[in-house]
C-alpha cells in the first residue's frame, strides 16, 4: 500500500483527490476529465484508467466519497443536526444523506451521530481510496514491448452493458457485409470510454471496431475510423473473460508502466480481441490488452 500511495503522489492523484475536497468545500460539480487530467499533468487518454488503477475507483466515486466522509465529520459536532451536515457536505437534504448512508454504510446518520465507535470506524474506511489489495499484489504481468504495424478500423460507440456489446459488433459485421468487406475481416478491438465496474450499465460508453485488409469506404456517422497500432506498444496477452480485461489494463498502468521507463503515447489503450464469445467458452477467449508507448 505504501508503493500505492506513492504511485499516487507521483502520478498526480493525490493532487486530484485535493481538487476534489476542494470543489466539495466550494460546492462545484464534478469538474471534466480534461479538467482532471490537467491536474494530474496526465494525458486524458490514460488519465481516467490511470486514476482507477491506483485507487479502486472513478473520480466521480471519489468525489462520492469524499462527501460522505465530510458529513460524517459534520456530525461528530455536538450541536449539528443531520440536516445541518447534510448541507455542509453538499446534499440537497437529510433525506439524501440518508439515503446515501443506507446504501454505502448500512446505518443512518442518526445513528451514526449518536455512535462515535461507529462513526470513527466509517471515517477511517471512508478517509482512503479502496483499492484492491489483492490486485494491487498479485503475480507480475507478462509484458511484451513490441512495435506494431499501424492498421485503420472502423469505430461504432456502443452504449449499454458491457455484456450486451456482441449486438454492437454485430451491427458493424452487419455494414461490413453490406459493403463486400466481411471476407477481408482482419482485426476486431474495443476501446473502453468508460469502466464497466463504475458505470450503470445504461451509462457505459464502448467503441467497436472492426479493421479491414481492404481500404475502407467513405463513412457516415455514427461510423467513423480511427489509426490504431502506430510505435511500439506494451502488450499483455490475456486468456479469459473478456469482463477482466479493465483489470489487466488496471494492473499493466499500475504494477508495469510506472518503473519500466516507458513513456505514454498520445493514444487510447486499447483491446485486440481473438476470439468470438458467441463460438469459444468464456475462460478460453484470447485477447491482447494493447498500451500505447511514446518513441
Amino acid at each position: 500500500m505504501k508503493r500505492l500511495a506513492g504511485l499516487r503522489r507521483a502520478q498526480g492523484i493525490e493532487r486530484v483527490i485535493d481538487h476534489l475536497q476542494d470543489c466539495l468545500r466550494e460546492q462545484q460539480a464534478l469538474p471534466d476529465v480534461t479538467s482532471l487530467a490537467t491536474v494530474a499533468h496526465q494525458s486524458p487518454y490514460h488519465f481516467q484508467r490511470l486514476y482507477r488503477a491506483l485507487t479502486g475507483e472513478s473520480p466521480g466515486q471519489t468525489l462520492d466519497r469524499l462527501r460522505l466522509l465530510n458529513a460524517l465529520q459534520a456530525l461528530q459536532q455536538p450541536d449539528a443536526s443531520v440536516t445541518d451536515a447534510a448541507l455542509a457536505a453538499g446534499y440537497e437534504s437529510a433525506q439524501a444523506l440518508a439515503r446515501r448512508c443506507r446504501q454505502r454504510l448500512d446505518t443512518t446518520p442518526r445513528a451514526l451521530r449518536a455512535d462515535a465507535t461507529l462513526r470513527q470506524q466509517w471515517q477511517q474506511v471512508l478517509a482512503q481510496p479502496p483499492v484492491d489489495v489483492d490486485a494491487a499484489t498479485a503475480a507480475p504481468l507478462k509484458v511484451e514491448v513490441r512495435a506494431l504495424q499501424p492498421f485503420e478500423v472502423v469505430l461504432l460507440r456502443a452504449q449499454g452493458a458491457f455484456g450486451d456489446l456482441d449486438a454492437s459488433f454485430g451491427r458493424l459485421y452487419e455494414w461490413a457485409q453490406a459493403q463486400g468487406l466481411a471476407d477481408d475481416l482482419l482485426h476486431l478491438v474495443g476501446i473502453a470510454i468508460d469502466d464497466h465496474r463504475d458505470v450503470p450499465a445504461q451509462a457505459h460508453r464502448f467503441d467497436c471496431g472492426m479493421g479491414f485488409a481492404t481500404a475502407l469506404p467513405q463513412l457516415s456517422s455514427p461510423l467513423r475510423r480511427q489509426a490504431l497500432g502506430i510505435g511500439p506498444h506494451a502488450v499483455v496477452h490475456h486468456v479469459g473473460p473478456y469482463e477482466q480485461l479493465q483489470a489487466v489494463g488496471d494492473a499493466l498502468l499500475r504494477d508495469w508502466w510506472p518503473d519500466s521507463g516507458h513513456a505514454l503515447a498520445e493514444a487510447p489503450l486499447y483491446f485486440h480481441f481473438l476470439d468470438d464469445p458467441e463460438q469459444v467458452p468464456a475462460l478460453q477467449l484470447r485477447a491482447d490488452v494493447c498500451l500505447p508507448l511514446a518513441g
